[in-house]
Protein backbone atom coordinates (compact mmCIF):
# COMPACT_ATOMS: atom_id res chain seq x y z
CA UNK A 1 0.00 0.00 0.00
CA UNK A 2 1.30 3.44 -0.94
CA UNK A 3 0.87 5.99 1.84
CA UNK A 4 0.61 9.72 1.43
CA UNK A 5 3.22 12.17 2.60
CA UNK A 6 2.42 13.49 6.10
CA UNK A 7 2.01 17.00 4.72
CA UNK A 8 -0.79 15.79 2.48
CA UNK A 9 -2.49 13.66 5.10
CA UNK A 10 -2.54 16.46 7.65
CA UNK A 11 -2.73 19.47 5.33
CA UNK A 12 -5.90 18.70 3.40
CA UNK A 13 -8.22 18.11 6.38
CA UNK A 14 -6.91 21.33 7.89
CA UNK A 15 -7.56 23.18 4.63
CA UNK A 16 -11.09 21.78 4.44
CA UNK A 17 -11.81 22.65 8.07
CA UNK A 18 -10.65 26.21 7.38
CA UNK A 19 -12.89 26.40 4.31
CA UNK A 20 -15.87 25.20 6.38
CA UNK A 21 -15.16 27.88 8.99
CA UNK A 22 -14.78 30.55 6.30
CA UNK A 23 -18.16 29.49 4.85
CA UNK A 24 -19.89 29.95 8.20
CA UNK A 25 -19.69 26.36 9.41
CA UNK A 26 -21.34 24.62 6.44
CA UNK A 27 -19.69 23.86 3.09
CA UNK A 28 -21.73 22.70 0.07
CA UNK A 29 -20.68 19.25 -1.06
CA UNK A 30 -19.45 20.44 -4.45
CA UNK A 31 -17.01 22.80 -2.74
CA UNK A 32 -15.83 19.98 -0.48
CA UNK A 33 -15.40 17.67 -3.48
CA UNK A 34 -13.40 20.30 -5.35
CA UNK A 35 -11.03 20.69 -2.39
CA UNK A 36 -10.72 16.94 -1.84
CA UNK A 37 -9.83 16.31 -5.48
CA UNK A 38 -8.12 19.44 -6.76
CA UNK A 39 -6.72 21.59 -3.94
CA UNK A 40 -3.18 22.43 -5.14
CA UNK A 41 -0.53 20.04 -3.76
CA UNK A 42 -3.05 18.46 -1.38
CA UNK A 43 -6.06 17.16 -3.30
CA UNK A 44 -6.30 13.65 -4.68
CA UNK A 45 -5.50 14.59 -8.26
CA UNK A 46 -2.94 17.20 -7.25
CA UNK A 47 -0.81 14.92 -5.09
CA UNK A 48 1.99 12.60 -6.21
CA UNK A 49 -0.01 9.47 -5.38
CA UNK A 50 -0.41 7.00 -8.25
CA UNK A 51 -4.02 6.81 -9.45
CA UNK A 52 -4.15 4.59 -12.53
CA UNK A 53 -3.15 0.95 -12.80
CA UNK A 54 -4.35 -2.62 -13.23
CA UNK A 55 -3.74 -3.98 -9.73
CA UNK A 56 -3.79 -2.57 -6.18
CA UNK A 57 -0.24 -3.88 -5.64
CA UNK A 58 0.93 -1.05 -7.88
CA UNK A 59 -0.48 1.47 -5.40
CA UNK A 60 -3.13 2.52 -7.89
CA UNK A 61 -6.81 3.03 -7.13
CA UNK A 62 -8.65 2.25 -10.36
CA UNK A 63 -8.13 1.35 -13.99
CA UNK A 64 -9.33 3.31 -17.02
CA UNK A 65 -9.93 1.95 -20.51
CA UNK A 66 -6.59 3.14 -21.99
CA UNK A 67 -4.73 1.49 -19.11
CA UNK A 68 -6.72 -1.70 -19.63
CA UNK A 69 -5.95 -2.08 -23.33
CA UNK A 70 -4.09 -0.04 -25.97
CA UNK A 71 -6.79 -1.14 -28.43
CA UNK A 72 -9.12 1.38 -26.79
CA UNK A 73 -7.02 4.25 -28.12
CA UNK A 74 -6.50 2.56 -31.49
CA UNK A 75 -10.25 2.21 -31.96
CA UNK A 76 -10.94 5.75 -30.75
CA UNK A 77 -8.33 6.99 -33.23
CA UNK A 78 -10.59 5.75 -36.04
CA UNK A 79 -13.30 8.10 -34.80
CA UNK A 80 -10.86 10.96 -34.24
CA UNK A 81 -9.57 10.58 -37.81
CA UNK A 82 -13.15 10.60 -39.07
CA UNK A 83 -13.90 13.79 -37.13
CA UNK A 84 -10.69 15.48 -38.29
CA UNK A 85 -11.67 14.76 -41.89
CA UNK A 86 -15.23 16.00 -41.40
CA UNK A 87 -14.07 19.23 -39.78
CA UNK A 88 -11.02 19.79 -41.99
CA UNK A 89 -8.78 20.23 -38.95
CA UNK A 90 -5.52 18.70 -37.62
CA UNK A 91 -5.73 19.50 -33.90
CA UNK A 92 -6.70 17.20 -31.03
CA UNK A 93 -7.51 18.45 -27.52
CA UNK A 94 -7.66 16.12 -24.53
CA UNK A 95 -9.16 17.20 -21.22
CA UNK A 96 -8.00 15.28 -18.16
CA UNK A 97 -5.31 13.14 -19.80
CA UNK A 98 -4.54 11.03 -16.72
CA UNK A 99 -1.37 8.98 -17.14
CA UNK A 100 -1.01 10.02 -20.79
CA UNK A 101 -1.86 6.51 -22.01
CA UNK A 102 -4.72 7.62 -24.24
CA UNK A 103 -2.70 10.47 -25.74
CA UNK A 104 0.12 8.05 -26.54
CA UNK A 105 -2.27 5.56 -28.15
CA UNK A 106 -4.04 8.23 -30.20
CA UNK A 107 -0.85 9.90 -31.41
CA UNK A 108 0.72 6.60 -32.42
CA UNK A 109 -2.41 5.36 -34.21
CA UNK A 110 -2.95 8.67 -36.01
CA UNK A 111 0.73 8.74 -37.06
CA UNK A 112 0.26 5.30 -38.58
CA UNK A 113 -2.64 6.75 -40.56
CA UNK A 114 -0.44 9.58 -41.83
CA UNK A 115 -2.13 12.16 -39.60
CA UNK A 116 0.63 14.03 -37.77
CA UNK A 117 -1.73 16.05 -35.58
CA UNK A 118 -0.97 18.68 -33.00
CA UNK A 119 -2.08 17.54 -29.54
CA UNK A 120 -3.04 19.82 -26.67
CA UNK A 121 -3.66 18.62 -23.11
CA UNK A 122 -5.65 20.57 -20.55
CA UNK A 123 -5.13 19.02 -17.10
CA UNK A 124 -5.41 20.54 -13.63
CA UNK A 125 -2.80 18.26 -12.06
CA UNK A 126 0.81 19.37 -12.18
CA UNK A 127 2.09 15.96 -11.08
CA UNK A 128 0.11 14.22 -13.81
CA UNK A 129 1.41 16.71 -16.38
CA UNK A 130 4.99 15.74 -15.48
CA UNK A 131 4.21 12.04 -15.97
CA UNK A 132 2.41 12.76 -19.24
CA UNK A 133 5.39 14.77 -20.52
CA UNK A 134 7.74 11.89 -19.78
CA UNK A 135 5.48 9.38 -21.49
CA UNK A 136 4.91 11.54 -24.57
CA UNK A 137 8.48 12.83 -24.97
CA UNK A 138 8.99 11.00 -28.26
CA UNK A 139 6.33 13.15 -29.90
CA UNK A 140 8.47 16.22 -29.22
CA UNK A 141 6.89 19.62 -29.68
CA UNK A 142 3.68 18.29 -31.19
CA UNK A 143 2.26 18.00 -27.67
CA UNK A 144 1.60 21.06 -25.56
CA UNK A 145 0.00 21.64 -22.18
CA UNK A 146 -2.46 24.48 -21.79
CA UNK A 147 -3.19 26.24 -18.52
CA UNK A 148 -6.49 27.67 -19.75
CA UNK A 149 -9.06 27.36 -22.51
CA UNK A 150 -7.84 28.37 -25.98
CA UNK A 151 -9.81 31.38 -27.21
CA UNK A 152 -10.83 29.59 -30.39
CA UNK A 153 -10.72 25.84 -30.84
CA UNK A 154 -10.69 24.13 -34.23
CA UNK A 155 -10.31 20.38 -33.95
CA UNK A 156 -11.42 17.29 -32.07
CA UNK A 157 -11.91 17.13 -28.31
CA UNK A 158 -11.63 13.85 -26.39
CA UNK A 159 -12.38 13.37 -22.71
CA UNK A 160 -12.29 9.92 -21.11
CA UNK A 161 -13.64 9.78 -17.54
CA UNK A 162 -13.58 13.54 -17.12
CA UNK A 163 -17.20 14.44 -16.40
CA UNK A 164 -17.53 11.94 -13.54
CA UNK A 165 -14.78 13.78 -11.61
CA UNK A 166 -16.38 17.23 -11.88
CA UNK A 167 -17.84 18.20 -8.48
CA UNK A 168 -21.54 17.59 -7.95
CA UNK A 169 -24.13 18.98 -5.56
CA UNK A 170 -25.92 16.51 -3.29
CA UNK A 171 -29.67 16.67 -2.61
CA UNK A 172 -31.62 14.79 0.06
CA UNK A 173 -35.37 14.17 -0.02
CA UNK A 174 -37.14 13.46 3.28
CA UNK A 175 -40.45 12.53 1.70
CA UNK A 176 -41.79 16.07 1.72
CA UNK A 177 -38.98 18.59 1.23
CA UNK A 178 -35.62 18.77 -0.54
CA UNK A 179 -32.40 19.67 1.26
CA UNK A 180 -28.90 20.38 -0.01
CA UNK A 181 -26.28 18.24 1.67
CA UNK A 182 -23.10 19.89 2.87
CA UNK A 183 -20.12 19.15 5.09
CA UNK A 184 -19.51 20.39 8.66
CA UNK A 185 -16.91 19.72 11.31
CA UNK A 186 -17.77 17.77 14.46
CA UNK A 187 -14.74 17.99 16.68
CA UNK A 188 -11.88 16.54 14.66
CA UNK A 189 -14.09 14.76 12.13
CA UNK A 190 -16.17 15.71 9.11
CA UNK A 191 -19.89 15.02 8.91
CA UNK A 192 -22.81 15.62 6.58
CA UNK A 193 -25.44 18.25 7.37
CA UNK A 194 -28.48 19.26 5.34
CA UNK A 195 -30.00 22.66 4.67
CA UNK A 196 -33.34 23.57 3.05
CA UNK A 197 -32.97 24.43 -0.63
CA UNK A 198 -34.89 25.46 -3.72
CA UNK A 199 -32.69 23.13 -5.80
CA UNK A 200 -34.38 20.13 -7.37
CA UNK A 201 -33.40 17.20 -9.60
CA UNK A 202 -34.17 17.98 -13.24
CA UNK A 203 -36.73 15.18 -13.40
CA UNK A 204 -40.01 15.20 -11.46
CA UNK A 205 -39.90 11.55 -10.47
CA UNK A 206 -41.66 9.72 -7.62
CA UNK A 207 -38.65 9.92 -5.32
CA UNK A 208 -38.60 7.67 -2.27
CA UNK A 209 -38.24 9.28 1.18
CA UNK A 210 -34.58 9.18 2.18
CA UNK A 211 -33.32 9.52 -1.40
CA UNK A 212 -29.91 11.14 -1.82
CA UNK A 213 -29.00 12.09 -5.38
CA UNK A 214 -26.77 14.40 -7.39
CA UNK A 215 -27.18 17.34 -9.71
CA UNK A 216 -24.42 18.44 -12.10
CA UNK A 217 -24.36 22.22 -12.65
CA UNK A 218 -20.55 22.34 -12.93
CA UNK A 219 -20.35 19.62 -15.59
CA UNK A 220 -23.13 21.35 -17.53
CA UNK A 221 -21.27 24.65 -17.21
CA UNK A 222 -18.17 22.92 -18.58
CA UNK A 223 -19.89 21.92 -21.83
CA UNK A 224 -21.43 25.37 -22.16
CA UNK A 225 -17.91 26.80 -21.95
CA UNK A 226 -16.78 24.28 -24.55
CA UNK A 227 -19.52 25.55 -26.84
CA UNK A 228 -18.18 29.09 -26.51
CA UNK A 229 -14.69 28.04 -27.61
CA UNK A 230 -15.23 25.22 -30.13
CA UNK A 231 -15.58 27.13 -33.39
CA UNK A 232 -15.35 24.09 -35.64
CA UNK A 233 -14.96 20.46 -34.79
CA UNK A 234 -16.34 17.70 -32.60
CA UNK A 235 -16.12 16.47 -29.01
CA UNK A 236 -16.38 12.95 -27.61
CA UNK A 237 -17.13 12.36 -23.93
CA UNK A 238 -16.64 8.79 -22.73
CA UNK A 239 -17.84 8.07 -19.22
CA UNK A 240 -20.08 5.96 -17.03
CA UNK A 241 -23.61 7.21 -16.63
CA UNK A 242 -27.19 7.14 -17.76
CA UNK A 243 -29.81 9.18 -19.56
CA UNK A 244 -31.92 11.26 -17.17
CA UNK A 245 -34.87 8.86 -16.94
CA UNK A 246 -32.54 6.08 -15.76
CA UNK A 247 -30.38 8.32 -13.58
CA UNK A 248 -33.30 9.38 -11.39
CA UNK A 249 -35.10 6.04 -11.10
CA UNK A 250 -36.98 5.88 -7.77
CA UNK A 251 -35.08 2.75 -6.75
CA UNK A 252 -31.74 4.57 -7.02
CA UNK A 253 -32.23 5.87 -3.48
CA UNK A 254 -28.53 6.28 -2.67
CA UNK A 255 -27.56 8.17 -5.82
CA UNK A 256 -24.37 7.29 -7.66
CA UNK A 257 -21.62 8.94 -5.60
CA UNK A 258 -18.71 6.55 -5.17
CA UNK A 259 -15.10 6.54 -3.95
CA UNK A 260 -12.19 4.40 -5.14
CA UNK A 261 -9.08 3.42 -3.19
CA UNK A 262 -6.71 0.55 -4.01
CA UNK A 263 -9.33 -0.86 -6.43
CA UNK A 264 -11.95 -1.01 -3.67
CA UNK A 265 -15.16 1.03 -3.89
CA UNK A 266 -16.97 2.67 -1.00
CA UNK A 267 -19.62 5.33 -0.56
CA UNK A 268 -18.08 7.51 2.16
CA UNK A 269 -16.26 10.55 0.76
CA UNK A 270 -15.60 11.95 4.25
CA UNK A 271 -13.10 9.22 5.14
CA UNK A 272 -9.48 9.14 3.88
CA UNK A 273 -10.00 12.54 2.28
CA UNK A 274 -7.40 13.20 -0.39
CA UNK A 275 -6.37 9.54 -0.49
CA UNK A 276 -9.16 8.30 -2.73
CA UNK A 277 -11.09 9.29 -5.80
CA UNK A 278 -14.62 10.69 -5.53
CA UNK A 279 -16.90 10.33 -8.54
CA UNK A 280 -20.53 10.45 -9.62
CA UNK A 281 -22.14 8.94 -12.69
CA UNK A 282 -22.95 11.33 -15.54
CA UNK A 283 -26.48 12.49 -16.36
CA UNK A 284 -25.97 12.46 -20.12
CA UNK A 285 -29.33 14.09 -20.78
CA UNK A 286 -28.31 17.14 -18.76
CA UNK A 287 -24.94 17.33 -20.53
CA UNK A 288 -26.57 17.00 -23.98
CA UNK A 289 -29.19 19.67 -23.23
CA UNK A 290 -26.60 22.09 -21.86
CA UNK A 291 -24.45 21.61 -24.96
CA UNK A 292 -27.40 22.01 -27.29
CA UNK A 293 -28.68 25.14 -25.53
CA UNK A 294 -25.18 26.63 -25.85
CA UNK A 295 -25.05 26.07 -29.61
CA UNK A 296 -23.44 22.67 -30.10
CA UNK A 297 -25.16 19.87 -31.98
CA UNK A 298 -25.70 16.47 -30.37
CA UNK A 299 -24.65 14.09 -33.15
CA UNK A 300 -24.41 10.76 -31.34
CA UNK A 301 -24.96 8.85 -28.11
CA UNK A 302 -24.33 5.14 -27.67
CA UNK A 303 -22.74 2.53 -25.43
CA UNK A 304 -18.98 2.19 -25.31
CA UNK A 305 -19.28 -1.34 -26.67
CA UNK A 306 -21.27 -0.29 -29.72
CA UNK A 307 -19.02 2.74 -30.29
CA UNK A 308 -15.80 0.71 -30.23
CA UNK A 309 -17.23 -2.04 -32.41
CA UNK A 310 -18.37 0.57 -34.92
CA UNK A 311 -14.78 1.86 -34.91
CA UNK A 312 -13.41 -1.58 -35.85
CA UNK A 313 -12.40 -3.03 -32.48
CA UNK A 314 -13.45 -6.59 -33.38
CA UNK A 315 -10.79 -7.16 -36.09
CA UNK A 316 -8.24 -5.47 -33.83
CA UNK A 317 -9.02 -8.03 -31.13
CA UNK A 318 -8.77 -10.90 -33.62
CA UNK A 319 -5.24 -9.81 -34.49
CA UNK A 320 -4.11 -9.57 -30.86
CA UNK A 321 -2.49 -12.20 -28.63
CA UNK A 322 -4.50 -14.12 -26.03
CA UNK A 323 -3.77 -11.81 -23.10
CA UNK A 324 -4.54 -8.69 -25.13
CA UNK A 325 -7.78 -10.24 -26.34
CA UNK A 326 -8.88 -10.95 -22.78
CA UNK A 327 -8.15 -7.39 -21.65
CA UNK A 328 -9.78 -5.79 -24.70
CA UNK A 329 -12.93 -7.86 -24.20
CA UNK A 330 -13.49 -6.00 -20.92
CA UNK A 331 -13.98 -2.83 -22.97
CA UNK A 332 -17.09 -4.24 -24.63
CA UNK A 333 -18.44 -6.92 -22.27
CA UNK A 334 -21.80 -5.82 -20.88
CA UNK A 335 -21.01 -6.55 -17.22
CA UNK A 336 -17.61 -4.80 -17.47
CA UNK A 337 -17.28 -1.45 -19.31
CA UNK A 338 -19.33 -2.16 -22.43
CA UNK A 339 -22.77 -1.06 -21.26
CA UNK A 340 -22.21 1.15 -18.21
CA UNK A 341 -19.88 3.44 -20.18
CA UNK A 342 -21.45 5.66 -22.84
CA UNK A 343 -20.12 7.94 -25.55
CA UNK A 344 -21.71 11.35 -26.17
CA UNK A 345 -20.70 13.02 -29.44
CA UNK A 346 -21.07 16.78 -29.89
CA UNK A 347 -20.19 18.95 -32.87
CA UNK A 348 -20.10 22.57 -33.94
CA UNK A 349 -23.28 23.79 -35.63
CA UNK A 350 -21.85 23.45 -39.14
CA UNK A 351 -21.48 19.69 -38.55
CA UNK A 352 -24.99 19.23 -37.16
CA UNK A 353 -25.93 16.65 -39.81
CA UNK A 354 -22.67 14.70 -39.67
CA UNK A 355 -22.91 11.13 -38.32
CA UNK A 356 -19.76 10.02 -36.45
CA UNK A 357 -18.62 6.57 -37.52
CA UNK A 358 -18.68 5.39 -33.90
CA UNK A 359 -22.40 6.12 -33.70
CA UNK A 360 -23.36 4.86 -37.16
CA UNK A 361 -25.13 1.80 -35.72
CA UNK A 362 -26.86 1.43 -32.37
CA UNK A 363 -27.28 5.13 -31.73
CA UNK A 364 -29.40 6.00 -28.67
CA UNK A 365 -29.98 9.72 -29.01
CA UNK A 366 -33.71 9.03 -28.78
CA UNK A 367 -33.18 7.89 -25.18
CA UNK A 368 -31.56 11.11 -23.98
Amino acid sequence: MTSQPDSVASGLPARISAAIAEAGGWLPFDRFMALALYEPDLGYYSSARRKFGLMPASGSDFVTAPELSPLFGRALAVQVADALAASGTRQVYEFGAGSGALAEQLLQALDERGLAVAYAIIDLSGTLQARQAERLARFNDRVQWLARWPDKMHGVVVANELLDAIPVQLLHFDGHDWFERGVVTQGDTLAFADRPTDLRPPLDAPFVPGTVTEIHPQAEAFVRTLAQHLQRGAAFFIDYGFPEAEYYLPQRVGGTLMCHHLHQADGDPLQRVGEKDITAHVNFTGIALAAQDAGLAVVGYTSQARFLLNCGLAPMIEGADLRERAMAQKLITEHEMGELFKVLALASADLAHWVPCGCAEGDRMHRL
